[in-house]
């Protein structure tokens, strides 16, 4: 548990690589934000695998389940008492998905507030603020280029926009303003996290060192791999290695 207000509780929760989650449901509303990995989201209104910053709102009651996808999936769950979130902006839907965008973007800095010392007062404002914007977030169709890219770069952190751009027909002054645009993390963010999920995954299932990982994750030492997940997690590999006694389920 990370926080624990008089109306909300927020924790980390972390899946191995392909861990199915049972068909469960809460008492309150609860809010899943998007740390790192993927995973494939089912609920009554449908299935979809998500791998980007996003957020998914189940109301109370609704039956879910999850797959993690083969980096395994990390999240922060936020679930509140609709009397204590004093908001009149909660969805009727049993389920609402808001992946990529400016929400994804909105998401992910909420993510990163949860790690942080907050006051219940300033938590509690930012998540009703959330909720009353992401909901008038118009749909925008998802364009083909940008599956390309984000496999491109997931194989490769390393390579230069220019060619990442050239692959795809388009500008590349232009390409990292609409990816960011669209997928709600820039392209070095996207190359980040990618380092951070491979060298996650290595940490929490394997016993190999750290610094076989940190090349592994293509990233040019220990020091770096360090500093990368200070960016990205706002934690040390240590204590995600250490998460190994934590995942929801064991093997």
């Amino acid at each position: 548990m990370l926080h624990q207000f008089s109306g909300a509780g927020v924790r980390r929760v972390i899946d191995r690589s392909g861990a199915r989650v049972p068909e469960h449901a809460h008492e309150w509303p609860l809010l899943s934000l998007f740390v790192m990995g993927s995973y494939s989201n089912r609920t009554e209104i449908g299935e979809q695998f998500i791998e980007a910053p996003s957020a998914v709102l189940y109301a109370a009651g609704c039956a879910h389940c999850n797959t993690a996808g083969p980096g395994g999936f990390e999240q922060i769950e936020i679930e509140f008492d609709p009397a204590w979130l004093r908001s009149d902006h909660l969805p009727a839907a049993p389920a609402v998905r808001w992946i990529g965008g400016r929400s994804g973007a909105e998401a992910r800095a909420i993510a990163t507030l949860c790690n942080k010392g907050v006051s219940e007062q300033l938590f509690r404002a930012t998540l009703r603020r959330f909720l009353q914007t992401a909901w008038m977030e118009p749909h925008v169709e998802r364009a083909g280029w940008i599956d390309q890219v984000t496999r491109s770069l997931k194989s490769d952190p390393e390579r230069p926009v220019s060619q990442l751009a050239a692959a795809v027909g388009l500008h590349p002054s232009w390409l990292g303003t609409a990816y960011k645009r669209a997928t709600g993390e820039g392209l070095a963010q996207a190359a980040a996290r990618f380092r951070v999920e491979r060298a996650a995954r290595l940490l929490r299932e394997t016993s190999s060192p750290c610094a076989a990982i940190a090349i592994e994750a293509g990233c040019c030492d220990q020091s770096h791999m360090s500093r990368t997940f200070r960016r990205v997690l706002r934690r040390l590999p240590s204590a995600v290695r250490a998460d190994n006694r934590h995942f929801r389920q064991a093997l």
